[in-house]
């Protein structure tokens, strides 16, 4: 079966966060015939944010906020990399050949945006541009999980925080969470936001001027039911703290 390309959670939500799991799934639709990839691969880090899904589901039932999740694996087509960039479609993913990617052709790219890219992006759009509309407040957050080792080097934090213009909200998430005990986190760490590489904070937050954050916990630690729970209310409970402080500068 051929999934959805987006699936919106609770579209009537009142927080002003709007949430969106770019990475939530590992699917690859039959046509590319798993990307040349075995199964086991498809399991991996490099197709999907192992338990971002979850924790989003989760953190938009806490915090009453809608919640957009992407329906086909990263290396079909990446929802957070502007079409036509290295990684939108990658060739190889941290150390590992895609051999269903190799060569593709620039029409093949041009349909993979339209197919999967294109109805998630409108559909975030629609969101913002309605909230917009209705004089609503909108923080985009996306969720996602980052591996504990990356190419063989160790990674020290449990979360961090990515944000590029929204300094206020993104200072403001970390030091919320560098409050909570025992945890160390990264402030633009384990990534950086980057306007020629990232999609969600730089088109629908920095360009319409909305506090805009990803937020990244180590997917180590979500890989059960108990540890989602416990980061879902911990996340809840920062960005509240994030949402009150005081409001960007026009």
């Amino acid at each position: 079966m051929t999934p959805a390309p987006v699936t919106l959670v609770n579209e009537g939500g009142a927080s002003p966060l709007v949430l969106l799991c770019e990475h939530a799934s590992n699917q690859v639709p039959a046509e590319h015939g798993n990307l040349g990839l075995p199964d086991p691969e498809l399991r991996r880090h490099i197709a999907w944010d192992i338990g971002a899904a979850a924790l989003a589901r989760r953190l938009s039932a806490l915090l009453d906020a809608p919640l957009f999740l992407g329906g086909v694996s990263r290396l079909v087509i990446d929802l957070n990399r502007p079409p036509g960039s290295p990684t939108s479609i990658p060739e190889v993913s941290e150390a590992t050949a895609i051999p269903g990617n190799a060569g593709i052709t620039p029409a093949e790219r041009a349909r993979r945006a339209a197919a999967w890219f294109a109805p998630f992006d409108a559909a975030v759009a629609r969101c913002l541009d309605a909230r917009a509309a209705a004089g609503r407040q909108a923080v985009v957050v996306g969720v996602h999980s980052f591996t504990p080792v990356y190419l063989g080097v160790p990674r020290p934090w449990q979360a961090g925080i990515l944000y590029g213009e929204a300094r206020r909200f993104g200072t403001a998430l970390v030091a919320a969470l560098r409050a909570e005990p025992g945890l160390t986190v990264g402030d633009n760490e384990p990534y950086r936001i980057e306007a020629e590489m990232d999609w969600t904070v730089p088109r629908h937050g920095d360009a319409r001027g909305l506090d805009a954050a990803l937020l990244e916990v180590r997917q180590d630690l979500l890989g059960e039911a108990a540890g989602i729970e416990a980061w879902a209310q911990r996340l809840a409970r920062a960005l509240r703290d994030a949402l009150s402080s005081p409001p960007r500068p026009a």
